[in-house]
């Protein structure tokens, strides 16, 4: 076998009330000031003060920095940089879903690697010497993982495109995965960022890096989510508490375990760009993409595709495997469509899609992708969720 790297973060606790443990892991270490990174929704309606008050409670000095957009720009993170050299904290608090987490990211790698001052030389795999600022991950949402992951991406609305940062160095000291944070998620947004999870384990165990340590994790993650996500939606919807949410956070969580070390596809590549350019928002546009995606891999992953559907719950018993792997798009098509996920862009336009294939391929996640994919393909790929094409 291959020589195969896997990180994994420090330390990480899950389960209701979690985030009690948070002033201790503060005080533990000797630090004295957080620094809070959260978006302007979660503040408003209450959220981020569920980890303040309990910085409040302990004695531990906090400031605010909200200036974060849902697809967090260049200068967000710049402004945040700024804005934390000038509070006098020493250490950082990411609360929110990606947004929060990729631009809290972002900051703390600069702070600590003033040379990558320019954002844009984040890009790719950043060749930083030093870890990030102490950071403690607080995640809302339960999709994006960033909590556990060394990636995260940023907004150049100059150049219309997102791209992504890889580096062991961002990675939170510590993640708090608390399903009661996730509580007040709206039942749409439990249901984007829930996909963007099952985009991450589908993509994660078929990408070419996949190898045994990550296909467990991302196994599990598929059968968590397949089972949580539709009780989760429900959950949002009637604000009554349950098993949904519970079991997506911790399905996210392990997804994001294993994609980190081995990659993403074409799905991703294509997600970021439609973001990019019509502010989309990442988990719609993945869950979108999924089944197309797969569709399209299915030639050279059929057996991966077959055990998926196993994950998901089907019974493939006298299926063939080719039988089989479409059984796993059909389920993907079903969950998206149980938790009213749409089916096509309707702020794409035909004549741009050659700059959006143009634009995915050059997208970080791209070579991950387990069947080459030209030009042409992706102008295919992309035409399926364009209205007027």
């Amino acid at each position: 076998m291959a020589v195969n790297r896997f990180v994994l973060n420090n330390i990480s606790y899950h389960g209701a009330g979690a985030i009690k443990e948070i002033p201790g892991e503060i005080t533990r270490r000797g630090y004295k000031k957080a620094f809070v990174c959260s978006d302007p929704d979660l503040v408003k309606f209450g959220v981020t003060a569920k980890v303040t008050d309990e910085l409040d409670a302990a004695g531990i000095p906090w400031t605010l920095y909200s200036e974060i957009k849902p697809n967090p720009t260049i200068q967000n993170v710049k402004d945040g940089v700024e804005a934390y050299k000038a509070s006098g904290a020493d250490m950082m608090v990411a609360i929110g879903g990606g947004s929060s987490m990729d631009t809290c990211k972002g900051i703390g790698i600069i702070v600590e690697n003033p040379e990558f001052a320019d954002v844009r030389s984040l890009e790719g795999v950043a060749d930083t010497k030093k870890h990030a600022t102490f950071t403690i991950a607080v995640p809302t949402t339960a999709g994006t993982a960033a909590e556990v992951t060394i990636n995260y991406v940023i907004t150049d609305p100059e150049k219309v495109r997102k791209f992504v940062c890889v580096d062991t160095n961002d990675i939170p000291d510590v993640a708090v995965v608390d399903p009661d944070m996730m509580a007040s998620m709206p039942a749409g947004l439990t249901a984007a960022t829930g996909m963007d999870a099952l985009t991450h384990a589908i993509e994660g165990y078929t990408t070419k890096g996949a190898w045994e340590l990550s296909d467990m994790f991302h196994f599990k993650a598929i059968q968590l989510i397949s089972k949580n996500l539709r009780d989760s939606v429900a959950e949002a919807k009637s604000g009554q508490p349950g098993s949904g949410r519970e079991g997506m956070a911790l399905g996210q969580y392990i997804a994001g375990m294993g994609f980190s070390n081995v990659g993403l596809g074409i799905d991703h590549a294509m997600a970021h760009t439609l973001s990019a350019h019509y502010d989309t928002p990442h988990g719609v546009a993945c869950a979108m993409l999924l089944p197309i995606a797969m569709e399209f891999n299915k030639p050279v992953v059929t057996k991966r595709l077959a055990e998926v559907a196993v994950a998901m719950g089907v019974d493939t018993t006298g299926m063939s495997e080719d039988e089989a792997a479409d059984a796993a798009i059909a389920a993907v098509k079903q969950l998206s469509a149980d938790v009213n996920i749409p089916h096509v862009c309707e702020a794409m336009k035909a004549d741009e899609i050659d700059q959006l294939a143009t634009d995915a391929m050059a997208d970080a996640c791209f070579p991950g992708n387990p069947r080459e994919a030209n030009h042409d393909d992706v102008v295919a790929l992309f035409k399926k969720i364009c209205p007027s094409a």
